[in-house]
């Protein structure tokens, strides 16, 4: 077929009338754009769709609602704070232990449900994923949101129990939070794009999130203080530091558990590493590193999962 035509119509004794008719010589292309994450933010109301469903799934059916996402934390902080706190004896080493348990379980819990709801995103849409052209990383993303959303009833919790043993905020607990909060975003979308595309390949991989999670509970200085770390293994502590989610716990107490205590300037300068904001960006960076990885990894794989749906 050429590139353009020529169609006459006349009327009555009018003269003829001659339009042109371009037809564009172009390659079919899918209906969604290969923008990867920018796609995800250009169709926001979609994502916005998404979160909204998944939250309201959450607690169809249920009486309390939302209350339960206040009783949950509450439940598991109950349970850090009187095992290790009065059993175990934690409380003795760490000044206002409740405290600093708690603020390291936000962040905890942020990045494992995240982790744990990310893996399984896609699969748990397949039918979304086959019937709609929208990009596969908004399910990833939109449980991210999702687990970013119930942070706010624990963080409430959090705020009210600070209050109650004299924290006092400064600048650095907004930093703290922020940063705190970007780096389990980032770094808990990039896992979340790398385990639920290959989660879609082999069930396997959404069994392995809850054993890893076991391990991050246990890798970060929620339960016990950094300070323990670098008396036991001295400079084994560095290396320490290189997991992102210990920074980001680290700066959550920081934010909150470090000014809550008897003498923020002394907890800060004795309990926490040297260079926690130096440390605490380098972990924003990395994180944002292993989302681009991520991000290639899943475009590789992406046409893929229909058929293997």
């Amino acid at each position: 077929m050429s590139d353009t035509g020529t169609a006459t119509a006349a009327s009555g004794e009018d003269a003829p009338e001659e339009r042109t008719i371009r037809i564009v010589d172009a390659p079919l292309a899918p209906p969604s754009a290969h923008l990867g994450l920018f796609s995800v933010f250009q169709k926001r109301y979609l994502l916005k769709l998404l979160v909204k469903r998944e939250v309201q799934a959450r607690y169809a059916g249920s009486v309390m609602g939302l209350f339960w996402s206040y009783i949950n934390p509450l439940s598991q902080f109950f349970i850090y704070w009187f095992v290790m706190g009065h059993i175990m004896g934690a409380h003795r080493n760490v000044e206002n232990y409740p405290i600093h348990v708690f603020s390291g379980m936000v962040v905890v819990h942020f990045f494992t449900e995240t982790f744990g709801s990310g893996t399984r995103s896609i699969v748990r849409n397949k039918s979304l994923v086959n019937r709609l052209a929208l990009p596969r990383e908004m399910f990833p993303v939109s449980a991210m949101l999702v687990s970013l959303y119930h942070v706010f009833p624990a963080s409430v919790i959090l705020i009210i129990a600070a209050l109650a043993t004299g924290w006092v905020p400064d600048l650095g607990t907004l930093f703290g939070v922020l940063l705190g909060l970007g780096i389990i975003m980032f770094l808990g979308t990039a896992l979340a794009l790398m385990f639920s595309v290959a989660n879609v390949f082999f069930r396997d991989f959404g069994s392995a999130v809850g054993i890893l999670s076991n391990f991050v509970r246990f890798g970060v200085p929620m339960i016990y203080s950094f300070d323990q770390i670098h008396d036991k293994f001295g400079h084994f502590a560095d290396y320490y530091l290189f997991n992102p989610i210990a920074n980001a716990v680290l700066l959550f107490q920081r934010a909150f558990w470090a000014q809550s205590t008897a003498d923020p300037h002394l907890t800060i300068t004795t309990k926490l590493p040297e260079h926690l904001w130096r440390d605490g960006i380098l972990a924003l960076l990395g994180s944002m590193v292993v989302l681009v990885i991520a991000q290639f990894i899943f475009n590789r794989f992406e046409n893929r999962i229909p058929e293997r749906l």
